[in-house]
This record gives structure tokens, sequence and C-alpha cells, in this order.
């Protein structure tokens, strides 16, 4: 369970976004979580079992951490 906090950085692993890095923003409950992707940039809620957590971490509150963990430019992030 310590893998899945706030603001790690993941792989999905199936979907529309299969392969593309993810940021989990919010934890919904133990199977759940709310991520932002690099193709999709709205917030949407992913099975956890669909995601391959890496080691990075950041504040996903930071635009600028944000872009750089999912290799977008800042100015594309709209929160």
């Amino acid at each position: 369970m310590a893998l899945i906090e706030s603001g790690r950085v993941c792989v999905k692993k199936f979907g529309r976004d299969a392969g593309k890095r993810a940021v989990v923003t919010k934890i919904v409950d133990a199977n759940f979580v709310n991520v932002v992707t690099s193709v999709r940039l709205k917030e949407r809620r992913c099975n956890i079992k669909h995601l391959e957590f890496l080691s990075e971490k950041i504040d996903p509150a930071s635009k600028e951490q944000l872009a750089r963990a999912l290799e977008i430019e800042a100015s594309k992030l709209s929160k």
C-alpha cells in the first residue's frame, strides 16, 4: 500500500492511455485512484490493477513537476 499515494508516477497498462505515463492525484478507495495522463490531461478514475507504479514521486499541485513527470509542456496543463 506504500506505493499507492498521491503524487506517485506510474505507467498505464491497459486502456486508451496504455503505455503512457500518469500521475496519481487522489486516492478514491482501496481499488481506485484518480490519475492525470499525458494523453488526456483531465483527471480520470483508474483501477490500481491497470497501473504499474514507478519509484518517482512528485507534488501533483506543482505544474512544472507534473509537466516534467508526464513529459509534456507546462503550457498544456489547464490546472
